[in-house]
């Protein structure tokens, strides 16, 4: 895997018109302690594929040693994109290995999934993990174990999380390198992250940051624009405006076109976020947990089904996930403008890490006791969702927002498109041993966490007068926030708009499944994939809903993308009442992923453009509240009208609400012309 991360690092990296000698000129910090820690790593393994006593002996403290000193050197670098991803990988796969007394435990079901023998297993550091009791799978640290299987010719493989962060952050660390021009390695640069806090203005006045820290070089970072094309090879920090292109047929000509393009390919906010640090680190922890919870939702899903046979059950297990979003939402909003904003990201991962983990065993005493930790669950998203919100903003440049906000969901939409089926396939084969899957979603939970650790925020200065301790300030805080947002009628009108239209997504959450089982015909699948299958095609249409709109949304306008956003929605639920088809019913998944981008995004970032600084947690959490609200009771509503008049009625009648929603916001001049 590291090999698969260097390899596509350089793939992207020089399609994208970086230099190999812009990556040679790299300088890491501890160098000399990275190749000792690789040395010692690389020759403890070699020396006991040699059966060297002294070497078994002593296999912890060397191994110990070696991931120690390399979890240093990583750290001391964790700046440079990629870096915290490998620090956070290197730290889990060494977890699981010290564990175990110096041995990676390899998941015998994931072996056999790869469609590999355990005569497979070469490395002296690695053993079979049989067990089928679920503690015991836990004290061997299973979930940071080889359990991912990779059943592709010629790479078939078993990987651990740890691997996958490792190959994901060297093959960023790479492309980032070949596209950063070489400069000298000064202690203003050493800590560009760190520099800039954002001030805000006293009141409602609008935040605005003094130089918000991206990752890229100082130079790099006051010359890119997204209208301004930049070339490598120039004056300062190796980034100049270029001159006119010539014409092809003028000597030169080509080569000059050919450095037009690749400055606008390094000009675009993907490739700029691509290289920043902090984001690459929030970005990729959440596409790790993100896959864990599609796991995570499938088994809970059908979980609940197979041992109540009742749609109602299956709603109320979504209701319970959503329901905290009624009343705690404005709270946790006020409370997360309060705090550090990076700790509470943290400590809501660790969180949702533990309570993950009792899922199983609760399901086994009574499958009641599932509901309460599923609300716990929420609830500590709840402190999560603004937090990060908020401090996106803060680690991107102003014009990088919508491309931000699109590779947020982008992630979300992988998970998706790859996350769906393999954990269909994962919860299918794992049998008995089903508790797995969540702590699967617990061991995703606590990368995040890591991940987050290696972020760089810059402070929030705020100019504003102290506020008011206690219940009274929390209090004087939420009715600011109310006030805000009720006050701009561009998001008071998208909030009620989306009040109404996302009636139809707590629907179809809460009934797809009894959908997949109940309308849906295939004599090739049996429900669960035709679940899993559904929920792909519309994580696709996110996928490309979300890079499309990353691409040309910042041209577009935000207000008439959220109306037909709704409308096509709406069409699509109202669709899949008219079919049982499972190919159409695909089909239509997919432009519900499409429309679903298409007022998602345009609204995230409306509130971070039109919200200041030190509000936007409350304000963020104000439409949470009522949206998310609003899907919890069509969750509630769904089960009963589904046991009543099937979910396929059901589908009907609410994405007539949805388009209806959507044509409304035609009547509001602010909405329709934001």
């Amino acid at each position: 895997m590291l090999l698969a991360g260097i390899v596509l690092g350089l793939i992207a990296g020089l399609a994208a018109g970086g230099r190999l000698d812009n990556l040679l000129a790299v300088r890491l910090r501890l160098t000399l302690l990275i190749f000792v820690a690789l040395a010692l790593r690389l020759g403890t393994e070699a020396a006991l594929q040699r059966d060297v006593a002294l070497a078994d002996q002593y296999r912890v403290p060397l191994l110990g040693i070696a991931y120690g000193a390399l979890i240093v050197a990583l750290w001391a670098n964790r700046d440079r994109p990629g870096i915290g991803l490998a620090l956070v990988g290197t730290a889990l796969n060494a977890t699981a290995i010290l564990v175990n007394g110096g041995f990676m435990p390899v998941w015998d079901q994931a072996l056999a999934a790869a469609q590999l023998e355990p005569a497979d297993i070469l490395s002296p550091i690695h053993f079979l993990l049989s067990t089928t009791d679920p503690v015991e799978f836990l004290r061997q640290a299973g979930p940071l174990g080889d359990v991912i299987p990779i059943p592709l010719p010629i790479i078939r493989n078993v990987l651990s999380i740890g691997d996958l962060l490792l190959a994901i952050g060297i093959a960023f660390f790479v492309f980032a390198s070949l596209l950063r021009a070489p400069r000298p390695e000064t202690a203003t640069t050493a800590g560009a992250q760190a520099e800039g806090p954002i001030a805000v203005a006293g009141g409602l006045g609008r935040a605005h940051r003094v130089r918000p820290a991206t990752g890229l070089s100082s130079g790099m970072a006051e010359t890119i624009a997204l209208d301004r094309p930049i070339v490598l090879g120039g004056s300062g920090a190796g980034i100049a405006v270029p001159s006119p292109t010539p014409a092809p047929e003028a000597p030169g000509g080509l080569r000059a076109s050919r450095r037009g393009v690749i400055a606008r390919a390094l000009g675009h906010p993907y490739v700029r976020l691509a290289q920043n640090g902090s984001f690459g680190a929030l970005w990729v922890g959440q596409l790790i947990s993100l896959f864990g919870d599609r796991i995570h939702q499938i088994a809970l899903a059908f979980l609940v089904l197979e041992a109540t046979d009742s749609a109602i059950a299956v709603g109320l297990t979504f209701f319970a996930a959503t329901l905290p979003n009624l009343v705690i939402g404005p709270i946790a909003g006020a409370l997360v403008d309060r705090w550090d904003q990076k700790r509470v990201m943290i400590v809501s991962d660790l969180l949702r890490a533990a309570i993950v983990l009792m899922v199983p065993f609760a399901a086994t005493v009574n499958i009641l006791l599932v509901y309460p930790l599923v609300f716990g669950l929420t609830t500590v998203s709840i402190f999560f969702r603004p937090a990060r919100t908020a401090v996106i903003p803060r680690i991107v440049r102003e014009d990088e927002l919508v491309a931000a906000n699109s590779a947020v969901w982008l992630a979300d939409s992988m998970a998706d498109v790859i996350g769906y089926p393999l954990a269909t396939l994962f919860v299918t084969f794992l049998g008995s041993a089903l508790a797995v899957a969540f702590w699967l979603d617990a061991a995703s939970y606590l990368a995040s966490a890591l991940l987050i650790v290696t972020m760089t925020i810059p402070a929030l200065a705020r100019v504003a007068a102290a506020a008011v301790p206690g219940l009274r300030g929390l209090r004087d805080e939420l009715v600011e926030g109310w006030r805000f947002l009720r006050g701009d009628a561009v998001l008071l009108h998208n909030t009620i708009q989306a009040v109404v239209g996302q009636f139809a997504i707590g629907i179809t959450i809460g009934l797809m499944a009894v959908y997949a089982q109940d309308v849906l015909v295939s004599d090739a699948f049996g429900p669960k994939t035709r679940y899993g299958f559904i929920e792909a095609a519309i994580g696709i249409g996110n996928l490309v809903g979300g890079f499309v709109i990353g691409l040309v949304g910042a041209k577009m306008a935000r207000g008439r993308m959220v109306i037909a956003g709704y409308v096509g929605y709406g069409a699509c639920v109202a669709g899949l009442a008219l079919t049982g088809n499972l190919g159409v019913a695909l089909g239509l998944a997919l432009a519900m992923g499409v429309a679903n981008m298409m007022f998602v995004i345009p609204t995230q970032t409306l509130f971070m453009e039109r919200t200041p600084g030190d509000m936007i947690g409350r304000v963020i959490s104000f439409r949470f509240s009522a949206v998310f609200g609003s899907m919890t009771l069509a969750m509630a509503a769904g089960g009963v009208f589904g046991e009543i008049l099937g979910s396929a009625a059901v589908f009907f009648i609410f994405g007539i609400v949805t388009m209806l929603a959507g044509l409304a916001g035609l009547l509001s001049r602010p909405l329709r012309e934001a």
